[in-house]
């Protein structure tokens, strides 16, 4: 095992792994709240439309299982190359989809593509970056994320400005997928670069230490879930919640706009202001998660969350429907926003200090059932039922939620004392 720290500058990932980031996020930004949309233009009914937008994080979910064992036998960098080809190959299959079950066939490749890509340099950076600084540079790269989903839908109200078709989006993933890949290609091998890295030997093979790690978390996955069952069927299940109030947010709003009749570009533009709201408290929850605690985020967050969804519930049909949907669209952002890192933190803080990996990927596969059956659910009540009482069903579920995590985060997750 190689143990030497290789000295580390932060110009130093800026290419590798912060630019793609950035690019492949602001893809994913731009097509987001245009899904429903462009389903519905395809002749899907409201539950429909939803239900090919839920499909994006089902393919994200479907993607985390393999994902670990892809990127430990190629590498990181070429899996995410080969994550934003498949991207741009299933954004093609969108452009020329006929139909809505084409389409959300197009969507689920997308969802397995972004699995790929979002271990992949989350590998790269675990390899690369020294311990010393490797939080801040996880942070960097959540910010980076959140700051591409920020800037996305904006580019895609201006393209939908100037073609006059809400698929111009795709184009917009497309670019930026490409972009990430050839920045990726033409890079030189990030060891000559960093220097010596740490490695580890996993079943007799010689991996970096970020391969390894994703490699461990993705052996005996349903064996770890079924050692740890207790804390993950607890907190697990607020953790589940979390992610399941974070996907109906994303699916909620854009087939919102599209109901109260919102234009394209409109929706594009709120979803966007609120993606800045979102965007701007990734530091500020991390702060306070530190100095007073991991609840101090998580039920805010929790609780905003479950409101945001009431208020869309209550207001479908006032006449100052459209106002609401914009108050809604920043509250659900900022309370989004304050519970920014808290799963990934959770994770950390649960996990065996001496091998985590095995608890990160059980807790990483237990928090995404949340995220891909929520949108299910919502798509469902909406076909049974309507929209609003989806929106009404899962707001009372993050006050469920909430109380979960009132309940279990103190007694799994001791309290940080104030500084």
């Amino acid at each position: 095992m190689s143990t030497a720290e290789p000295s580390f500058r932060w110009r130093s990932i800026a290419l590798p792994a912060l630019l793609p980031t950035l690019l492949f996020s602001i893809g994913e930004g731009a097509i987001i709240p245009i899904i429903p949309i462009v389903a519905g233009n395809l002749g899907a009914t409201l539950a429909i439309a939803g239900l090919v937008a839920a499909i994006l994080m089902i393919g994200e979910l479907v993607g985390d299982i393999p994902s670990g064992w892809l990127v430990s036998r190629i590498g990181e960098r070429p899996a995410m190359i080969g994550a934003a080809l498949l991207s741009v190959v299933a954004l093609v299959i969108c452009l020329l989809a006929p139909n809505p079950v084409a389409l959300g066939f197009g969507i689920f490749l997308i969802g397995l593509a972004t699995a790929v890509f979002a271990l992949a340099r989350h590998a790269f950076m675990t390899s690369f970056v020294p311990v010393s600084h490797r939080a801040r540079a996880l942070s960097t790269l959540g910010g980076i994320f959140r700051a591409g989903v920020f800037i996305g839908p904006f580019i895609t109200a201006l393209a939908i400005e100037l073609t006059g078709t809400a698929t111009s989006a795709f184009w917009i993933h497309i670019v930026a997928c490409l972009g990430a890949a050839v920045i990726l290609i033409v890079l030189k091998d990030p060891t000559a670069s960093f220097g010596s890295v740490r490695t580890v030997k996993v079943d007799g093979r010689k991996l970096r230490e970020g391969e390894a790690l994703v490699a461990r978390e993705a052996q005996g996955l349903f064996r770890t879930i079924w050692s740890n069952r207790g804390v993950l069927a607890k907190l697990g299940t607020g953790a589940s919640l979390i992610s399941a109030m974070r996907a109906s947010r994303a699916i909620i709003l854009p087939l919102w706009a599209l109901s109260i009749g919102i234009s394209e570009t409109n929706t594009a533009i709120i979803i966007g202001i609120a993606g800045g709201v979102d965007f701007a408290l990734f530091y500020a929850s991390g702060q306070i998660m530190d100095r007073f605690g991991r609840l101090a985020s998580a039920l805010p967050s929790m609780l905003g969350l479950g409101v945001g969804h009431l208020v869309l519930a209550f207001t479908h049909d006032v006449d100052a429907n459209v106002e609401w949907f914009i108050f809604a669209a920043i509250f659900m952002s900022l309370a989004n926003g304050l519970g920014s890192g808290i799963l990934m933190t959770l994770g950390a803080d649960l996990a065996d200090k001496k091998n985590p990996a095995p608890f990160l990927g059980a807790w990483r596969f237990t928090s995404s059932l949340g995220g891909a059956g929520a949108p299910l659910v919502l798509a469902g009540i909406t076909a049974a039922v309507s929209l609003s009482l989806a929106a009404g069903t899962l707001g009372i579920v993050g006050l469920i939620g909430a109380g979960v995590l009132a309940r279990y985060i103190p007694r799994y997750v001791p309290r940080v004392p104030r500084r």
